[in-house]
């Protein structure tokens, strides 16, 4: 089973957007990381993004058991149906997410603290930083 990590952050809400994602394969060795600017969106935007970016890139490597882990609360709770799906600026991230899903034998979402995704939010900051400087 391979873990992906992700998460979108922007300073400002909306402002200047990045997203961070690093997959682990069973043995947690590093399978690929990512890092993008990805212009000015809402924080829960570049979350979705993240996702999406981190499935789609597992996908095209052939990864078909997937535990996704993100420190966005909100986002998990939204696609493992605890929270309605309300907001417009998200529905269509999230309906993508939701057809991905079709990909994999197995996927799951998973909230994470912060603290437990260090890389890939360490990745949204080296994203922002190298755009903003």
């Amino acid at each position: 089973m391979h873990k992906l990590f992700t998460d979108g952050g922007s300073r400002g809400n909306p402002g200047h957007s990045g997203i961070g994602i690093v997959c682990l394969n069973k043995d947690n060795e590093k399978v690929f990381k990512f890092k993008k600017y990805i212009g000015i969106n809402t924080n829960n935007q570049a979350e979705y993004v993240a996702l999406l970016q981190g499935i789609k890139t597992c996908v095209k490597k052939g990864i078909k058991n997937l535990n996704c882990f993100a420190d966005s609360e909100l986002m998990v709770k939204q696609l493992n149906g605890e929270y309605k799906m309300k907001n417009a600026g998200l529905k269509p991230l999230y309906r993508q997410v939701k057809e991905m899903k079709k990909s994999f034998k197995s996927i799951t979402f998973n909230h994470v603290p912060r603290a437990k995704n260090k890389i890939a939010d360490s990745l949204v900051n080296q994203a922002l930083d190298e755009y903003l400087s």
